[in-house]
């Protein structure tokens, strides 16, 4: 069974970080690309970025590149997300998910297993 357990989420101010973890379990880790998404109030949930099998792609969505960095540790099974100057509008629920396959897709039906998500809260 496959289980994906999300944590370091918060209160922050604007302009701070966060550093999010999410640790797997279930399935060979190594062999699926690894995805963060968000969903704030009132809305749908979104893609945030992902990392193919290997850490050698990523992907960003347009509103949180060149602050949001996504790595993982195969050896830990564990996938990150490193927020930096984060403002109001990352203010979310965020929750990691294992794709169908290596490769570093976007789309939500991409993907199988999601965890139960960490709140991050910005405020400005």
């Amino acid at each position: 069974q496959v289980q994906l357990v999300e944590s370091g989420g918060g209160l922050v101010q604007a302009g701070g970080s966060l550093r999010l973890s999410c640790a797997a379990s279930g399935r060979t880790f190594s062999s699926y690309a690894m995805g963060w998404f968000r969903q704030a109030p009132g809305k749908g949930r979104e893609f945030v970025s992902v990392i193919n099998w290997s850490g050698s792609n990523t992907v960003y969505a347009d509103s949180v590149k060149g602050r949001f960095t996504i790595s993982r540790d195969n050896g830990k099974n564990t996938v990150y997300l490193q927020m930096n100057s984060l403002n109001a509008e990352d203010t979310a629920h965020y929750y990691c998910a294992t794709a169908r396959s290596g490769w570093a897709v976007t789309a939500l039906h991409e993907y199988d297993y999601w965890g139960q998500g960490t709140q991050v809260t910005v405020s400005s």
